[in-house]
């Protein structure tokens, strides 16, 4: 798999789950957001949005977040933009029934804020069509880069980052 993504065999994605059921193909899906042309990434993105964050956050989700990361600083990636606007949905979700999960996966999207203020600071570079990609980008990541600035919800109140998931 090269650098990008590399680390995801370190994950053991068969004891997570997402919306329907092991989340042993989540690496697949981030691989196809990374190389897959415009349809296959597009399709990709939509998948892993329905299984890790619309409208429970899971286990896997917080698993899957640093790859988002990941993705979204890699220039090569078709839909940085998308995997932002992902990133912030996983920010404005939850689990009641598992507030360690939502603890966890909010916390995980909080660690990237460096990461967000890099993209939303970068330079515009002149490129063909309206609007460019790179203005999608930093918008996108100025949106996420606010959220997390603002964010509260009831599983992150009161508690210093990954306390909850000792409870």
């Amino acid at each position: 798999m090269g650098t990008v993504l590399g680390a995801m065999r370190n994950v053991r994605w068969h004891e997570l789950q997402h919306a329907y059921g092991s989340a042993s193909q989540v690496p697949g899906v981030l691989s196809r957001i990374a190389w897959g042309d415009a349809p296959t990434s597009d399709e990709a993105l939509s998948d892993l949005e329905r299984w890790i964050s619309t409208p429970p956050v899971f286990d896997s989700t917080a698993a899957t977040v640093p790859f988002l990361w990941e993705l979204a600083a890699t220039d090569t990636v078709r839909d940085r933009a998308g995997v932002l606007d992902l990133l912030a949905t996983i920010l404005a979700a939850g689990n009641a029934e598992h507030p360690a999960w939502t603890r966890a996966a909010h916390d995980a999207v909080a660690v990237g804020r460096a990461t967000a203020a890099r993209l939303a600071a970068a330079p515009d570079t002149p490129e063909a069509g309206d609007p460019s990609p790179a203005r999608t980008v930093r918008a996108a990541a100025a949106r996420l880069l606010a959220a997390i600035d603002r964010h509260a919800c009831p599983a992150c109140a009161g508690l210093p980052p990954r306390e909850a998931e000792a409870h």
